[in-house]
């Protein structure tokens, strides 16, 4: 497992050329098959577009790369709306483009322009995020340690994901796995060891990225 960039949730943006309309998605995706999906309900949401193209990349290794100029010709829409993913280096994203033609050409460099704009500035409005392999934690603390062990979370900027409260507080957070187990001994030892912790599963977990 290793860290990636994406887009977090979706983001539409329009504009236009010479009379056409272009809507631009950009969109999180798993896997190829939920990328198909979610072209094909843009796709049922424009009935009446002239073109529905895109470029994604389905997978977290930037392996699962596809496009489609969707009747455009050939390398004016696909392409360069797949660059704009590559430029950005955003896996499991899609990025779809819809054209409603206004009646102007625009020639092949102008549809480049045109698709490679509209992708690129519904990825710069979207929410980037990093996805970085990362370790579910539950702490497991008495009351009287409750607000040192949230002060320490927050101040190693691992923020709590859910927590309950019974016999005794259970505070569930996520670390970096490769900042596991300095954080472990860390918090151990900020809390004079009075805290249990406990291992979950490790999954990706999208944190604000540095750049």
């Amino acid at each position: 497992m290793k860290e990636y960039r994406g887009v977090l949730g979706g983001t539409e943006y329009e504009y236009t050329v010479e009379r056409s309309r272009f809507i631009a998605y950009a969109q999180r995706v798993v896997g190829e098959e939920e990328a198909r999906a979610a072209i094909a309900r843009i796709r049922d949401a424009h009935p009446f577009a002239t073109h529905v193209c895109y470029g994604f990349i389905s997978d977290s290794d930037g392996n699962v790369q596809r496009f489609s100029d969707d009747g455009e010709p050939q390398g004016t829409a696909g392409i360069p709306i797949l660059n704009v993913l590559k430029s950005a280096k955003l896996c499991e994203t899609l990025l779809c483009v819809v054209r409603y033609f206004g009646g102007i050409k625009l020639g092949a460099g102008g549809l480049v322009r045109a698709y490679s704009s509209a992708a690129a500035e519904a990825v710069r409005r979207s929410e980037v995020r990093c996805f970085s392999p990362c370790r579910e934690m539950t702490a497991i603390a008495n009351y009287p340690e409750v607000g040192a062990l949230l002060k320490f979370l927050e101040a190693h900027s691992t923020p709590p994901i859910s927590s309950s409260f019974g016999e005794k507080a259970e505070i569930r957070f996520v670390v970096k796995s490769a900042e596991k187990e300095k954080l472990r001994l860390s918090l151990i030892d900020a809390l004079n060891g009075k805290v249990q912790l406990f291992e979950g599963e490790e999954r990706f977990y999208p944190f604000p990225c540095d750049e």
